[in-house]
């Protein structure tokens, strides 16, 4: 079996909702998804190996096309939570490839995880450290590096014996009730804090804070200067900027920006900062205490002082759905949709699953494609 070359994918605009859905899958329904997670699994492991595998899954659209195949929800926020859930059950017992975290409190067991399956596993101190890192500093980029008004609930970390790994995780807005999903593989990653995801995806919002962006470069500088230069300084610089400052841009003739400081700061983590004296903005980010208001009480105070701003913008590159036939959401993204339909076809023929339920898992994905594409490929078989 081959497979289509995979990159980091490419960005495509579109919309759509992924509200909460309260309680849990059918014990019926999540033990099939395990079972098929499973068989899929293991012949795509076969194929492709655990690398390519872990690709796949920082990938959004092969990621909603293999949640719809296990038989979930496509417009649900289990998508995200369920799917993980399966999978993670599926792959116990493996070496080659694990799955940690998940939802709620267990998110937080992932350091014990990972240290369980390392000495399980025979993984190096070093390997299992950098696990724990990359951890962390995923849920500290999504929760304060972007401050899109979701508070993360979900944090599955999948990784393989060889340094790969892909990260999943979801947040859910207070006022919305609606989902937003972040995807990171290591592939993909140059540096945590510089456009690091494969994918954001969910409904985009106003006045959301992206220190990841590239366009906030000069932003990360000033912060990590105000930082090494001492408390006194930022304490002066933020007071003044929560007062109502005036800048330069009302003498200008301009009309200021009016942006919200937090209400409080972490004192004692900046003083943590500038004893550390950071080289850099991830150095900043991944000091503990260094979290929301700090981040967003430097970020306003170097745009708003020293002219650095940073992005505004809301990072949401993808949504949750493939598309439809009448261009809603948004039209369908063919080729992302084949290379994902297509591989996961061969992944379930190919697995040890009954021909009942290898049948009933095609058809879902036959019904994820557009209506002459469906015709093409059975004019195919």
């Amino acid at each position: 079996m081959s497979s289509p070359d995979v990159v980091c994918p490419m960005a495509h605009a579109g919309i759509t909702d992924l509200p909460l859905h309260n309680g849990a899958a059918p014990r019926w329904l999540f033990n099939r998804m395990v079972k098929l997670a499973r068989a899929i699994s293991e012949v795509m492991l076969i194929e492709v190996g655990s690398e390519e595998y872990l690709r796949r899954l920082a990938d959004p659209f092969w990621f909603q096309a293999f949640s719809c195949v296990l038989g979930f929800d496509w417009h649900s926020s289990g998508t995200t939570t369920v799917t993980c859930g399966a999978l993670k059950k599926a792959l116990e017992g493996r070496k080659d490839l694990v799955v940690v975290g998940g939802k709620g409190k267990v998110s937080l067991r992932t350091p014990e995880e990972i240290a369980f399956h390392a000495d399980l596993n025979d993984l190096s101190e070093e390997h299992q450290e950098r696990l724990v890192y990359v951890s962390r500093m995923c849920a500290k980029i999504d929760n304060a590096a972007i401050q899109d008004g979701h508070r993360l609930y979900h944090h599955a970390l999948a990784f393989d014996d060889r340094g790969n790994w892909t990260v999943v995780q979801q947040g859910m807005s207070d006022l919305s009730g609606y989902a937003r999903r972040y995807q990171w593989n290591s592939g993909c990653v140059r540096t945590f804090v510089e456009e690091p995801h494969t994918a954001i995806l969910g409904s985009r919002v106003d006045d959301a804070l992206d220190m990841t962006a590239d366009v906030s470069e000069g932003s990360r500088k000033v912060a990590v200067d105000l930082v090494c230069d001492g408390v006194r300084h930022i304490e002066k610089d933020i007071r003044l900027v929560a007062k109502g400052q005036s800048t330069l841009d009302e003498w200008c003739g301009e009309r200021p920006l009016k942006l919200h400081m937090p209400p409080t700061v972490n004192w004692k983590a900046l003083r943590k900062a500038y004893e550390f004296q950071p080289t850099d903005y991830e150095e900043l980010l991944a000091i503990r205490g260094v979290g929301p208001s700090a981040v967003r009480a430097l970020a306003l105070t170097g745009e708003l002082i020293y002219g650095a701003e940073p992005s505004w913008r809301d990072p949401v590159k993808f949504s949750f759905a493939v598309g439809g036939k009448d261009g809603v959401p948004y039209p369908v993204d063919r080729r992302g949709m084949d290379q994902a339909i297509d591989f996961l076809t061969q992944g379930v023929e190919g697995a040890k699953i009954k021909k009942k339920e290898k049948l009933e898992a095609v058809q879902r994905l036959r019904a994820l494609v557009p209506p002459d594409r469906a015709e093409d490929r059975g004019k195919d078989t």
